[in-house]
This record gives C-alpha cells, sequence and structure tokens, in this order.
C-alpha cells in the first residue's frame, strides 16, 4: 500500500494528544473506554487469534502470553477471554509504562488469567522471562529507529513460540475512513489521535523495509489497513510474506 499527498511520507514527528502528559484526564479515560469499541471494528485482533496464536497453545499445560503497550488492556483482555472459550490455560501479562494506562487498565473488572504492571520490556528480559507468545497493538508507529529496533531485539529473547505486532498501514483509504467512522465517538482523543496514528504508520513495503536484515521477521497483511509484523519459530523458522 503506498500513500497519497500529505500521506505519501510517514510523519514520525506528530504527536498523539494522549502521548502528551497534560492531556485532559476525562478525555483520556473515555479515550481508552472507546478503544476497545475501535479495535474491535478495525484492528482484527480475533482472527489473528485464531491464525496466529492459538497454534502456539496448548491444551495440554499453562500457556503463557505477554502484550507490550498495552494501554488500556482492551486487545489482551480480548485474548485471554477467546483463549479459555477455546480450553485454553493462559496467563496473560500486559505491560506498559505508562501510569495513566496501567491505572485505568486495573480499574476495569477482573478477568481470569490476566494481570497488568507497570514496566518496559527490557525489564522483563533483565528478568529472564519468557512467553509462549508476545504480541502489541498499535505501538511501532510510536517509537523512533532505536526503540523500534529494541522492540524487536527484546522480543526476540522473550517469545518462545510465536510474535506478533499488529499496526496500522498508512493509506489515504484507510484515513478517510476512519475520519468518518469515529465521528459518532465524541468527547475523547480517538479520532484525533487516530488520524495522527496513521500519518505516523508504515505502508506495508515500509515496514518490510523497516526489518530488512532481520531474517526472523515477516511482515504480513490482514484486514484491510493491518500489517502484522511476525515472528514465528513453530515451524523451524519465519513464516513467509504474505
Amino acid at each position: 500500500m503506498s500513500g497519497a499527498g500529505f500521506l505519501a511520507q510517514r510523519d514520525p514527528d506528530a504527536v498523539e494528544e494522549m502521548d502528551r502528559p497534560d492531556c485532559d484526564p476525562r478525555k483520556l479515560d473515555r479515550t481508552y473506554a472507546q478503544f476497545g469499541v475501535v479495535n474491535a471494528v478495525v484492528s482484527g485482533w480475533h482472527r489473528t487469534y485464531a491464525s496466529l496464536l492459538r497454534p502456539a497453545f496448548s491444551q495440554d499445560r499453562t500457556n503463557t502470553l505477554l502484550d507490550i503497550g498495552s494501554g488500556g488492556g482492551d486487545v489482551p483482555r480480548a485474548i485471554a477471554r477467546w483463549a479459555r472459550r477455546d480450553g485454553f490455560r493462559l496467563e496473560v501479562t500486559a505491560i506498559d509504562p505508562d501510569e495513566r494506562a496501567h491505572a485505568y487498565a486495573t480499574s476495569r473488572p477482573a478477568v481470569p488469567g490476566l494481570s497488568f504492571r507497570r514496566a518496559l520490556s527490557t525489564e522483563l528480559v533483565r528478568e529472564g522471562a519468557g512467553f509462549d507468545a508476545v504480541t502489541s497493538n498499535h505501538v511501532l508507529h510510536h517509537l523512533d529507529p532505536g526503540e523500534f529496533a529494541g522492540l524487536l531485539d527484546d522480543t526476540e529473547q522473550l517469545a518462545r513460540r510465536v510474535a506478533v505486532h499488529s499496526d496500522i498501514a498508512r493509506h489515504p483509504l484507510a484515513y478517510a475512513l476512519f475520519s468518518a467512522g469515529t465521528l459518532p465517538l465524541p468527547g475523547s482523543y480517538i479520532r484525533q489521535d487516530g488520524l495522527t496514528s496513521i500519518r505516523r504508520s508504515y505502508t506495508t513495503t515500509e515496514l518490510r523495509e523497516a526489518v530488512a536484515g532481520r531474517d526472523q521477521w515477516r511482515v504480513r497483511t490482514a484486514v484491510p489497513f493491518i500489517n502484522l509484523l511476525v515472528l514465528d519459530r513453530m515451524s523451524g523458522g519465519a513464516v513467509g510474506d504474505a
């Protein structure tokens, strides 16, 4: 996919309002609350769970998953519910260094097998932690090149079977559809920051270029306008591009 006009190039310097330390806390909480609705519609995580995560789990043991940059926690909550419904014992650790995200996530009703922690992935690497699966949602476009490389380095050490970093694919149609589709969600940063996220995000070609030389990783496309950066150790190597 390629951008056009003002989307022809990434805008990595654009700042999302919810990332500002002085943003309105009420609007921020409404943004976290609305993420569940938006991600359920646009992010395609159930398909990703079914095709890439579920095959990594066993019904004969307790499985583990780490979600990095979990924000308000809607994605790890959904994964924990789907796995339990499918008969898996899954322990999900969701980490985010932002105290505001952590406070919101831990204020929601508990989900069996899911725990939240204020932490960076580097801390878990130092602790010698390991997980069957590692995930993130809409994190990649937030990272500068050094942070991007660091996330992949950490993931390679933390993921025993599979890792999936899902992110928006920059495209003018994605921008137009998101702009129109989020009009009914007032009182939050969802629309404004979502459009900024699209400006900051990678095209599929750009993401492949960003991981060139990292032979373990492949970029796959999912539902429209979603890139999946995948590390698959179950088949003895990386999955192919798709």
